[in-house]
């Protein structure tokens, strides 16, 4: 057995403790407190923070290639023509130039600290890297098509997934949004999801107002987008209610569900969805870049909803650096406890993908997969320093 001293350790699941010890045997976490937690075979790590690797609980990798080609837009449904313009029809796949960004975009993540993702993905096109790179997480495989009537696509998508899941990694299915994905088909996604090895289901909601608009009566751009696609159906029954409801009503949400973005939740559906045992996944940073405008934090956790964080793609943000969400959020939540914050982009993170037992805190009995972030030379509140906008250049990924 090996022991660690920090200037702080970050367990997550417990205050920080200053010059605190860690000790690691096999990969694991036996011990996490103060002398004389290990007095033999000490090795002191400086100024530095240890504290669990992040988790990206929703990211696209395979837009990678899309860095710094999409502009900001002032309105959603205007960033998602120039997304449609540049990228082309999501199930189109990706070519060969495409491919190499995402390794790249792997290479950053893990710099940043980052050990677990949760990826959407159209054609899983970043399993072999995440199996190259030992990133852990689950990929879900997201299926779209407002005219579809029907659960075919989900059955005729199935050996895609199993391929991936034959490799070794975590697959299930994601339905994208209530405007891009008929009930019939969210139904079928969910069935599938609740019986299969991966009983976890991610969807985009809450996103924009045009979403929102669209729901309570069936008008707006959406509309207008469909219907520029030829997606449009005239059978629709148009839902009248916001979307947290809507996909309630029809039982499409559970407590292993990651409802991702939620910038336009009300407090009744926040409560819904703590009620429900969800987990709302915030990515403030590409709220903004698309139109939605940034998220109400402090909102967020005042309902007791579970939060997670996420980057999204390199399509509506400059990097996928964990840290800088939890600056922004900081910013919009000043009162939130940044230790709530923090536990918002490890513990909950890692729960809600199913890694929790593993991941996410400095536990004994889980991985020792931690990060070292240097510390300035004197640090009153190692939280609050977390949140203050942390560099990879500042972080040394730990695999004891």
């Amino acid at each position: 057995m090996r022991a660690y001293r920090a200037a702080w350790v970050c367990p997550i699941d417990q205050p920080p403790i200053k010059d605190g010890i860690i000790a690691v045997a096999d990969g694991t976490i036996r011990a996490v407190g103060k002398p004389p937690v290990a007095p033999t075979g000490l090795k002191e790590l400086g100024n530095v923070a240890l504290m669990p690797g992040l988790v990206n609980a929703h990211t696209h990798l395979e837009l990678s290639w899309l860095r710094d080609r999409v502009p900001p837009a002032a309105r959603f449904t205007d960033w998602v023509k120039l997304l449609f313009a540049i990228r082309g029809r999501p199930d189109r796949g990706l070519s060969a130039e495409q491919i190499p960004p995402i390794r790249e975009a792997i290479r950053e993540i893990r710099a940043s600290g980052t050990i677990a993702v949760g990826d959407i993905s159209n054609s899983l096109a970043a399993v072999d890297a995440m199996l190259e790179a030992k990133l852990h997480g689950v990929v879900f495989h997201e299926l779209l098509g407002f005219n579809e009537r029907d659960g075919v696509l989900v059955a005729a998508s199935k050996g895609l997934r199993d391929q991936a899941a034959a490799k070794g990694v975590r697959v299930s299915l994601a339905p994208h949004a209530p405007y891009s994905t008929s009930l019939e088909l969210f139904s079928a996604i969910r069935a599938a999801v609740t019986n299969s090895a991966c009983p976890i289901m991610s969807v985009h909601l809450g996103e924009s107002a045009e979403e929102v608009e669209f729901l309570e009566n069936g008008g707006g751009p959406w509309r207008s987008m469909l219907d520029m696609l030829g997606l449009w159906r005239d059978d629709w029954a148009i839902p009248g209610c916001d979307p947290v409801t809507y996909l309630d009503r029809h039982h499409l949400i559970d407590a292993n569900t990651l409802v991702v973005h939620g910038v336009q939740f009300s407090d009744a559906a926040l409560s819904r969805l703590a009620a429900i045992g969800a987990t709302l996944v915030t990515c403030p940073r590409s709220n903004l870049w698309v139109g939605a405008g940034y998220p109400p934090i402090d909102r967020f956790y005042q309902s007791g909803v579970k939060v997670a964080v996420g980057t999204d793609s390199m399509a509506s943000v400059g990097d996928l650096n964990v840290f800088s969400e939890l600056t922004t959020m900081r910013r919009l939540a000043p009162k939130v406890a940044a230790g709530r914050i923090l536990e918002s982009a490890t513990l909950t993170g890692a729960r809600a993908l199913g890694l929790g037992k593993e991941l996410g805190s400095l536990t004994p009995g889980k991985r020792a997969e931690m990060i070292a972030v240097q510390l300035s030379s004197v640090v009153d509140d190692v939280e609050e320093f977390l949140l203050s906008g942390i560099l990879p250049a500042q972080i040394e990924p730990l695999n004891l």
